[in-house]
């Protein structure tokens, strides 16, 4: 992982444990580089994350300040790095319904851009949260990238796997949010009725040099699910 993301991950962390509140002023960037033992250019690389997942905001000519606005249990959806990151503090389970390498339906072709006879691993999971369903994921990875899955990986957190251990560097993530209606499978899963609304997520995960590596599908029970966007500009009003 590159070293301005492990020291974002060491200053969101930082933020938590001190609890710092709302307007609470950074260090800054002088106290930053010395208190990580790096460069400027780090600092402002750490920074722009932070600003970018809405734990800090910039005031030009008066530093970096904590944005703490955040609800506890609300899903950030710009936040890419896991559910487990994403829910930090709740009991998150996670039970593997499938996994398997197979070749690209159509649709996976189209949105990772690959060939038919390119494999991927198809990885099918259900996840609850405090005991509750949660959700239902459906995950195709391409195995040109991620050339190795197993159910304790699956059932723990593949992206910690894909950045700690494969060294995966990844880079930006398209994704699409729209309401839909549960089949009779899904519905029975997520101890719902079939015909029942849900909240339906597909993402179209990069590397840093735009080469798509993971598509997945996820369903969300429209009772327990709560989502959050923080923006970082302005509107139009």
């Amino acid at each position: 992982m590159p070293k301005y993301k492990v020291i974002a991950q060491k200053l969101i962390q930082k933020i938590n444990s001190d609890d710092m509140k709302q307007g609470d002023k950074l260090a800054s960037i002088e106290e930053l580089m010395k208190y990580f033992n790096v460069g400027k250019n780090t600092i402002i690389q750490v920074l722009t994350v932070l600003e970018r997942q809405g734990y800090i905001y910039q005031v030009r000519g008066s530093g970096n300040f904590v944005r703490k606005h955040r609800r506890h249990g609300y899903i950030n959806i710009m936040e890419t790095s896991g559910l487990r990151n994403n829910l930090q503090g709740f009991n998150l389970d996670t039970k593997m319904l499938d996994l398997k390498v197979i070749k690209p339906t159509t649709e996976v072709m189209a949105n990772l851009n690959i060939d038919e006879d390119e494999e991927v691993y198809y990885v099918r999971r259900l996840r609850s949260i405090e005991g509750r369903k949660f959700s239902v994921e459906e995950s195709y990875y391409l195995k040109d990238v991620v050339p190795y899955l197993n159910q304790d990986i699956v059932e723990d957190s593949i992206f910690n796997y894909l950045v700690n251990d494969l060294k995966i560097k990844p880079g930006f993530t398209d994704q699409f949010l729209r309401v839909s209606k549960l089949n009779e499978a899904d519905a029975k899963l997520l101890n719902l009725k079939a015909g029942d609304p849900t909240i339906f997520l597909e993402s179209i995960f990069h590397l840093e040099n735009g080469r798509a590596y993971d598509y997945s599908k996820v369903l969300y029970h429209y009772e327990e699910t709560q989502f959050f966007i923080q923006g970082t500009g302005t509107m139009n009003l």
